[in-house]
């Protein structure tokens, strides 16, 4: 004879509590306003602005020379960074993908005179064309402090290389998936178990016979259902009305479906850890702003982390959303699989190690 326990069947509990819970946040304004509205603010916005406050980014060939006038005039321009760590193909293939908007490579023979190779990309044209006025500029004075008579002692010869178009939408999108993502995760998943321990839900949940292992997951899932949705939602409206680039349709799409999973799975132990350390409903928004707002405005979410100071950047380089916003970025622009951002992945599971583990030290379920 089957004992009472044996006939309750745990998973069925469990999709019960996710209906329910998934139930609770679709009526949650907060809830829609911050997982769907708000991004979707943003992408409109940033959708029809069609340049950019960003750097130029310069890579300077290996070969060139760089004790001459010409680019000591580049290197003092605020706006232009010139990088000098690319080497051969590197170039070619960041210049392609549009992660640099041209490369120079300055040539000075026995007369004197200087010959500036410049290459561009179509994948950056605005930014490239800006280079190009700025350098004019540059060899222009050079020229008239050199040469008096008006003959020129350095020339330009550019070529364009192919290469797809990099637009505001390609870099901001990514950015507010990752900004809805981690929403979702700390918010989201405090304010709800502070609300399930007050109002003696979770209480309730214990007269019964499901498992807090159960419990758990049936919430997490809810949550996880309602922002792989809001995603769907972002990025349809990022590629059919601002030509948001998704390199291989479908499988892209897929892609970052899957590793925005992996995401929000991390960011639900940021909730979780919010949710044990918080006292009330009112606490919430201050643990929780001191763990999301860093990474809002420092994870590359709406400006290159290049264009921060250099003491800075390391600070971003720490941050688990900075990889999500940059592996997002690789997969949708530049076609890369789920595999080929390992490094990324990695960096966003470590820090979910670190934050469960953290959160099972200081997680209440009264």
């Amino acid at each position: 004879m089957r004992t009472e326990e044996n006939k309750y069947s745990q998973l069925r509990a469990m999709l019960a509590i996710t209906k329910a819970s998934l139930r609770s946040i679709v009526r949650n304004s907060s809830a829609v306003v911050f997982n769907l509205i708000f991004p979707l603010i943003f992408i409109i916005v940033f959708g029809f602005i069609s340049g950019g406050g960003f750097k130029i980014d310069i890579a300077v060939d290996e070969n060139s020379d760089r004790e001459n006038a010409v680019y000591k005039g580049l290197d003092s321009i605020n706006t232009i960074k010139l990088m000098t760590d690319l080497k051969g193909d590197e170039i070619q293939s960041e210049l392609e993908k549009g992660r640099i908007d041209a490369v120079i490579n300055i040539q000075k023979n026995e007369s004197g005179n200087i010959t500036v190779i410049l290459k561009t990309t179509k994948a950056s044209p605005e930014r490239g064309s800006i280079f190009r006025m700025m350098l004019n500029e540059v060899i222009s004075k050079q020229n008239t402090a050199l040469n008096s008579s008006g003959m020129p002692v350095t020339e330009i010869r550019e070529e364009v290389v192919e290469g797809r178009k990099f637009k505001t939408i390609d870099f901001i999108l990514p950015g507010q998936l990752g900004f809805s993502l981690l929403s979702a995760g700390v918010f989201g998943t405090a304010f709800i178990f502070i609300s399930l321990r007050q109002t003696l839900v979770i209480k309730r949940f214990f007269a019964t016979p499901v498992s807090k292992s159960f419990i758990l997951i049936g919430e997490s899932l809810s949550r996880l259902i309602f922002s792989i949705f809001s995603a769907v939602i972002i990025i349809l409206i990022g590629n059919l009305f601002f030509g948001f680039t998704l390199v291989n349709g479908v499988i892209t799409f897929l892609n970052m479906m899957v590793l925005s999973v992996i995401a929000l799975s991390v960011f639900l132990g940021f909730g979780f850890v919010v949710s044990g350390i918080a006292k009330n409903e009112s606490a919430v928004p201050s643990i929780a702003n001191l763990i999301t707002l860093p990474q809002f405005l420092l994870a590359g979410t709406f400006f290159p982390i290049s264009n921060f100071p250099e003491w800075l950047q390391p600070v971003s380089r720490i941050l688990p959303l900075t990889y999500l916003n940059e592996a997002l970025r690789k997969i949708s622009f530049e076609g890369a699989s789920i595999f080929d951002v390992w490094y990324d992945i990695l960096i966003l599971l470590i820090w979910g190690v670190i934050v469960y583990a953290v959160a099972v030290k200081v997680f209440r379920w009264e």
